[in-house]
């Protein structure tokens, strides 16, 4: 009886889905998660070659049982620092845009979820990906919008500067919610003088 009732008023399933994974949830407070690096990349001080990876992290939350964050890093030759891209939703409630280009550590847990590597280059390969990868970020037509679904969000960013640099050979895992967003992508026609 209980099935029924749940089969036949379906929001209210998916809050007492929502409630249920919350609860299962390791992390009760995204202030207090865990924003240390997982050790994955290369020590700047240690690795004076160029380094561009590709990170994806469940969701926070519930969110993680269904959804990635992915970022891009990027270090080039001789650099001791790291210039992450991403795209965050709440930078946008703050009226900023929610396209972040900015240096810190590469593969931090993404509030308290360990990043995966999707994909890693060195060396020379590195170093020429790294100007297409900051122009396919600057040409981001999505800069101050974000949608958890269809999109766009952090996952229909990566996808975007995966097609825009196609040697960065990035496969898009299953759960990135919204990378295929940028297919219903239309370029404005020029404009008409």
């Amino acid at each position: 009886m209980l099935f029924q009732w749940l089969s036949g008023n379906k929001r209210y399933l998916l809050l007492l889905i929502s409630v249920l994974l919350s609860a299962c949830s390791t992390d009760s407070d995204w202030r207090t998660a865990s924003r240390e690096s997982a050790g994955l990349a290369p020590d700047p001080a240690q690795q004076s070659m160029a380094v561009v990876q590709v990170y994806a992290a469940d969701a926070w939350g519930w969110r993680g049982w269904f959804a990635t964050h992915p970022w891009i890093a990027t270090k080039r030759n001789g650099e001791s620092r790291y210039t992450i891209y991403d795209v965050i939703g709440w930078r946008g409630g703050q009226g900023r845009p929610v396209l972040g280009i900015y240096q810190d550590i590469p593969d931090r847990h993404w509030f308290g979820s360990k990043p995966r590597l999707l994909v890693s280059h060195t060396g020379p390969q590195a170093e020429a990906l790294i100007a297409k990868i900051r122009q396919a970020a600057l040409s981001y037509p999505w800069k101050n919008e974000y949608k958890v679904f269809p999109g766009p969000n952090s996952n229909t960013f990566v996808a975007w500067v995966a097609s825009q640099v196609p040697e960065l050979n990035l496969k898009m895992p299953f759960s990135a919610i919204g990378s295929g967003y940028i297919s219903n992508y239309k370029p404005a026609p020029p404009a008409q003088n």
